[in-house]
């Protein structure tokens, strides 16, 4: 990949496709900017080099196709590092940021490497090779799609993790015999493109260390995998090491969702840097009121996605993503800013995501929102269309607000697992579009969701006055770890009660990595800096935490087994003058009467019909109170699969082991469910 740069020759290029494109003669350079009045191209030998190598700045009359300079170099290979410099005004009351001191990356660039503090960051010229002769996508239908977020450094960088490569996606493929056998059917990644803002400035109160930018919700590189993640990255060996991934994940049935942050970027407000998009064209990538920066997503800056140049922008790299490096799906961080017009207002018939909608090449691929933002948008059921699935946000506080026990709460929680319809049916949309979590990312594990009443954020260094203060969280009697056998026990009880719910419920299940073995953030409920032991994954906690890991495998393999939990269609239940023999849904109290939806009272049943299920009917019990509460079962035979107040084997039983039913009536303890289903005909 040597260059020879005094051999290199400068032809016109052309006005499209942008970034690079790499020719048997040499690359062309292609890069927009409607304001700039001089561009150059800079290219570097070394990585750590500061100033380039050659230079060459763009004709402004044989170089620049309307808003386009482009030039061809003759001469230059793949691998060459390279940057941008523009001129242009300086006037931030108009929003120009021009410096022509300050060399820029490239919006386009497929490949970056450096480190974006010291200014060593450079793009590296790629060339798309068709390579992929042996890769096939999953296609896992929506219905039957079962999520798994994680984060790639924070899943196997534990030195517990026992993998040859940790905290990389090489790290990853090492682990997905793991995930097979969980039974996930995708993981969602938190953003693995090219990030910047690592360092923030403040240190650990914990270690002394510098706190860092670890989520990566910080975009600079949108086309580029961030070599962070790599083994080895000092030209393209990054992109290989993404494209073994995913190549990894589909040959075992999974897919692969990236979190994409097209929201706002790394450079922040005025007072951030200038990397890429501000000394190209600040006032098209970004939303500005009198020069100042609009801040919709809490990081200092908006996007301009109202723009037709940055429709553009975002649908070339999604179209990457999905075309070159065969990704299946994404999620949408703040996805409600890819509505807000160029005054910052909401509009309803969003263009952006209207044309992602239709864009032919991501047709089979899944889009999930969140469809809310920083700024008070909230669009959770109105979200994007049919096209459009979403983070379910009210499923999240509905479920945890009904297992803590708050009065009131009996009707939301049977609308949330049951595909919540009362958000998703009358705008022609299903349970798949229902995105179903009750942890994230964002805010307490479920083991920390259970075990404190309070945030503890406080090695954050922000004071503990960052992240939600409502989380809907109990921590069954006392805050944080202890040692009281009863509490601990009550604790599992509530996660199974939890794990349980998520894969009963109609919709796309999304479990957080770790979840399923007790992962704790010692109560952080927002650990976006914290690159250490409180948000890489303790794999010890695999054997401790063996029953509920066992209890959430079991569960998965359950709901695919029952059919009827994952329809794409709501359940009907008894309409008017239908016999209960005909209503896929009953709804009983536990006495076996019809449910008082307008009482405090809170323990509830359902049964789903037999024909919705493959032949076998399941009969729901949910027992969120602190006493215990005697179900009627409904006739007939009845054996008892799940009771998240028994220890294993018997919380969760398969079909061979489960015991009968043999009276008429079932005692639920505190906070518990059970579930039974029915003896089919002949057994």
């Amino acid at each position: 990949m040597s260059n020879d740069f005094s051999t290199l020759q400068v032809m016109a290029g052309r006005a499209y496709p942008m970034g690079t494109a790499v020719y048997n003669e040499g690359v062309r350079f292609t890069v927009f900017s409607r304001h700039a009045t001089r561009v150059w191209l800079a290219l570097f030998k070394r990585i750590e080099d500061l100033e380039p190598a050659w230079e060459y700045e763009f004709d402004p009359h044989r170089n620049r196709i309307g808003d386009v300079w482009s030039i061809f170099v003759r001469g230059l290979q793949v691998g060459a590092y390279y940057k941008f410099r523009m001129d242009g005004p300086f006037d931030p009351k108009t929003g120009h940021r021009f410096n022509p001191r300050i060399y820029l990356l490239d919006p386009y660039a497929r490949a970056m490497v450096g480190d974006i503090h010291d200014g060593t960051m450079k793009c590296v010229v790629v060339h798309d090779y068709m390579d992929w002769t042996d890769d096939e996508h999953p296609r896992t239908p929506m219905k039957d799609t079962v999520i798994y977020e994680t984060h790639v450094r924070g899943f196997t960088q534990h030195a517990s993790s026992g993998v040859a490569h940790p905290g990389t996606y090489q790290g990853l493929i090492e682990k997905i015999p793991y995930l097979k056998e969980l039974g996930v059917t995708a993981v969602e990644l938190l953003p693995i493109q090219e990030f910047g803002e690592n360092l923030l400035g403040r240190c650990s109160l914990v270690t002394g260390r510098e706190l860092t930018n670890y989520w990566g919700y910080s975009n600079i590189g949108f086309f580029a995998p961030t070599a962070r993640y790599a083994c080895n990255a000092q030209h393209l060996e990054h992109l290989e090491e993404f494209r073994n991934m995913v190549h990894a994940l589909h040959s075992a049935g999974i897919e692969i969702i990236l979190d994409v942050v097209f929201n706002h970027t790394s450079e922040g407000n005025e007072r951030g840097p200038t990397l890429c998009f501000r000394g190209i064209d600040n006032v098209i990538y970004y939303l500005l009121k009198d020069g100042e920066y609009l801040n919709y997503s809490g990081c200092g800056n908006t996007v301009n996605c109202d723009h037709p140049l940055v429709h553009d922008f975002i649908l070339d790299c999604l179209r990457y993503w999905v075309a070159v490096m065969h990704v299946d799906g994404f999620r949408f961080d703040l996805a409600s800013i890819l509505g807000r017009d160029q005054k910052g207002g909401v509009n309803p018939e969003a263009p952006l995501v209207r044309r992602i909608s239709e864009d032919p090449v991501l047709r089979n691929v899944k889009l999930i929102a969140e469809a809310w933002d920083a700024g008070g948008a909230y669009h959770v059921g109105t979200f994007g269309g049919v096209r459009w699935a979403e983070w379910n946000g009210k499923y999240r506080d509905d479920v945890r607000r009904y297992w803590r026990g708050d009065p009131g709460t009996r009707g939301v929680f049977a609308s949330r697992i049951t595909g919540s319809a009362d958000l998703y049916q009358w705008n022609r949309r299903t349970p798949e579009h229902s995105i179903n979590f009750v942890t994230c990312h964002d805010g307490f594990t479920l083991r920390d969701l259970v075990s404190y009443n309070h945030k503890h954020n406080e090695a954050n260094g922000e004071g503990n006055l960052d992240g939600e203060n409502e989380n809907h969280s109990w921590n069954c009697g006392v805050e944080g770890d202890t040692d009281d056998p009863a509490i601990n026990a009550l604790r599992l009880r509530m996660q199974k009660n939890f794990i349980a719910t998520l894969f009963l419920s109609l919709g796309v299940p999304m479990l957080l990595g770790g979840d399923e073995f007790g992962r704790t953030q010692q109560g952080n409920n927002n650990a976006y800096c914290q690159d250490n032991e409180i948000s890489w994954f303790d794999w010890t906690l695999l054997e401790k935490q063996a029953e509920l890991q066992r209890f959430t495998r079991e569960m998965i393999a359950f709901r695919k087994r029952n059919p009827a939990l994952s329809q794409a269609h709501y359940y009907r239940g008894k309409a008017p003058g239908m016999s209960e023999e005909d209503a896929d849904l009953l709804w009983f109290a536990p006495n076996g009467e019809k449910v008082d939806w307008f009482s405090d009272e809170t323990p509830l049943a359902c049964r789903v019909h037999p024909r919705e299920n493959a032949g076998v009917g399941i009969y729901m019990m949910f027992n969120n109170t602190l006493e215990e509460v005697v179900f009627q079962t409904p006739p007939g035979l009845w054996m008892q699969r799940i009771n998240t107040a028994l220890p294993a084997p018997d919380d969760i039983a398969p079909h061979d082991n489960a015991g009968p039913v043999v009276n008429s009536h079932c005692a639920l303890a505190p906070k518990s469910l059970v579930v039974l289903t029915a003896l089919p005909q002949g057994e």
